[in-house]
């Protein structure tokens, strides 16, 4: 835990790969189990929200909404599931830490967002299910959703003026 701690800053934003990160925190000592068979276990810890996955793509088609993923992860574990889950079909952009050399909660990462969108704040919904991240997004001026489940996303999205009856198709 204290190796992962030390470690996983440099590795979500790029500045190691996986392979050093796991020479650092796991392998730096010998192991009963291979580096691909951790690999193979981390790889297959990742899981979808497949009622999330529906109300996006439902958003995106109704709204014809350009939708950014913001997030902390590192390079290997992004690339696996935006290809795994298909997550091309439902993000216009893939604003990783890994790509971008910093993570939430700094604000940085959100002010790259913004220009690399070419939006200003107002136009701009930030979603998360984590209050720390969320506040640094209000703190430039984005408007925030606290993400709890799908339903209540909806109904906060309600609030910003974004209706979607996702279940039935309808506005």
């Amino acid at each position: 835990d204290e190796r992962h701690h030390l470690t996983c800053d440099s590795y979500e934003a790029g500045r190691i790969t996986l392979q050093q990160y796991l020479n650092r925190v796991v392998f730096y000592e010998k192991r009963h189990f291979s580096q691909q068979d951790f690999r193979s276990f981390m790889y297959s810890q990742s899981s979808s929200y497949p009622e999330m996955i529906e109300l996006v793509r439902a958003l995106k088609a109704r709204y014809k909404l350009k939708i950014v993923a913001i997030n902390n992860e590192g390079r290997e574990l992004n690339e696996y599931r935006i290809k795994k889950f298909k997550l091309r079909e439902l993000f216009s952009i893939f604003l990783s830490s890994c790509f971008l050399g910093v993570r939430k909660p700094d604000e940085k990462i959100y002010q790259l967002a913004l220009r690399i969108t070419q939006r200003s704040p107002a136009e701009s919904v930030f979603i998360d299910d984590r209050a720390i991240n969320l506040e640094a997004a209000e703190r430039i001026g984005m408007r925030t959703v606290h993400y709890k489940d799908p339903q209540q996303l909806m109904a906060d999205l309600g609030r910003l003026g974004v209706h979607l009856d996702h279940k039935k198709g309808k506005d």
